[in-house]
């Protein structure tokens, strides 16, 4: 019998290249290569390899391998979520609180509403045995307002629209929704873990705790850096995964999911060191294409689409409606109010549907928890997955021959919804 390392050794470097590969076909065919990447993730479990090749996928994904790809997997999430803090601009958010408040309000309420009728329909027939009411309707809404943020700025960035007025703008409504989202979830967590809406209400206070201290903190924490950088380059990268999966560690502890813990890291991790940001770029250029993959296939594994039973398929158009309808219309619809022409306010509801790795990782800890099904947890995440497919397309069709929305944005500005050189 093959030792675990020896099934690993297999296992990483075969899901590594597959997603690679996925990544390259699907930026040949104009859209993120994390699209490529989820793909594949799914493809590799039982929704087509297991399905058509389970001797295959038993060879290169054997059972006995599977909880060490999870943790690795898992680990290079962990260090995803913490650059997907640390590259959220919060300072944009506080210099363009009106337009972003519209905007991001919109795109958040009507989904987080839309999101809660259809999860009290659903409840009788898709939630697990033994979740209760509100943890499941509040996990729902929540998964059907999410906007992923780091897709969503590799989108503009592909596209070359990452620092036109449209871009920037789009940018910093996705940080809102990001953060926000991030706020229901561990509301949503500590729900779902706790044995009493009090233990509830201590997680949430101890989260708002740790929150607090990390943000205290800066000061002393930008120091050590700094302090660091002067040492050693390699340092400041150690420290940088210390602090993460301490930080997770201790949102693990307090009952909410590890996630959280490294989300909060980066988020409240000091700006402005040049040392901070080569460290940022060595995880993101070793972690992220080499391990995440690994979580994308874990992600696959629990996806079956060819085991979803034909009546359930209904539910599936169901939810992609509610999902991309909510988003567009609540984005669109806050821009246009605002006094943009109606292709802004178009491109900001198709830029807001971008839901991407965002949305699996929250659908994840949602299968983790036990709030989802697996059935419902499939559903979702073709939901994911074709929202985000179509952002692309949509924002081609929508910049096409659109100076206004193309146009750079100037230094510093921040681009106000109202404006109407900005909104022409």
């Amino acid at each position: 019998m093959s030792s675990p390392l020896s099934l690993v050794l297999i296992a990483v470097p075969a899901v590594v290249l597959a997603c690679q590969a996925g990544g390259w076909a699907a930026r040949r065919l104009g859209q993120p290569p994390v699209i490529g990447e989820m793909s594949v993730g799914i493809l590799l479990g039982p929704s087509l390899l297991g399905w058509l090749a389970p001797g295959v996928q038993h060879l290169l994904l054997p059972a006995a391998v599977l909880p060490y790809t999870s943790v690795l997997g898992n680990l290079a999430l962990l260090v995803f979520l913490f650059l997907v803090g640390l590259e959220l601009d919060l300072a944009s958010l506080r210099a363009s609180r009106r337009a972003v408040a519209s905007v991001a309000t919109g795109s958040m309420a009507l989904p987080l509403v839309l999101g809660t009728g259809l999860a009290l329909a659903m409840f009788p027939v898709l939630a697990p045995d033994g979740v209760r009411r509100l943890p499941f309707v509040l996990f729902i809404a929540t998964a059907m307002s999410i906007t992923a943020f780091p897709v969503l700025a590799r989108i503009l960035t592909d596209k070359g629209l990452a620092a036109t007025r449209l871009g920037t703008f789009a940018l910093a409504c996705a940080a809102a929704d990001d953060a926000f989202a991030w706020c229901l979830l561990i509301a949503v967590t500590a729900l779902a873990t706790a044995g009493s809406p009090v233990d509830a209400l201590v997680a949430l206070a101890l989260t708002a705790l740790l929150t607090a201290a990390l943000v205290a903190g800066r000061g002393l924490v930008k120091r050590a850096l700094a302090r660091a950088a002067r040492a050693s380059g390699e340092l400041v990268t150690v420290l940088l995964v210390a602090g993460l999966l301490l930080a997770a560690w201790a949102t693990d502890r307090i009952g909410v999911h590890p996630a959280f813990g490294a989300f909060l890291a980066g988020a409240t991790l000091p700006r402005g060191l040049p040392a901070v940001e080569r460290g940022a770029a060595r995880l993101q250029a070793v972690v992220v294409p080499v391990l995440l993959p690994l979580f994308f296939v874990d992600i696959g594994l629990r996806t079956d689409i060819a085991g979803l039973p034909g009546s359930e398929w209904g539910w599936v158009a169901l939810i992609l409606a509610v999902a991309m309808t909510g988003k567009w219309l609540g984005a669109a619809g806050a821009a246009r109010l605002a006094g943009c022409d109606w292709r802004w306010s178009a491109a900001m509801g198709a830029l807001m549907n971008c839901r991407g790795i965002t949305e699996i990782v929250v659908l994840g800890i949602g299968l983790q928890l036990g709030v989802i099904s697996d059935d419902l947890f499939t559903m979702m995440v073709l939901m994911a997955v074709v929202s985000t497919a179509v952002t692309a397309p949509l924002l081609d069709r929508l910049t096409r021959n659109a100076p206004g929305l193309t146009a750079p944005a100037p230094p510093r500005e921040t681009v106000q919804p109202g404006d109407p050189e900005a909104a022409r």
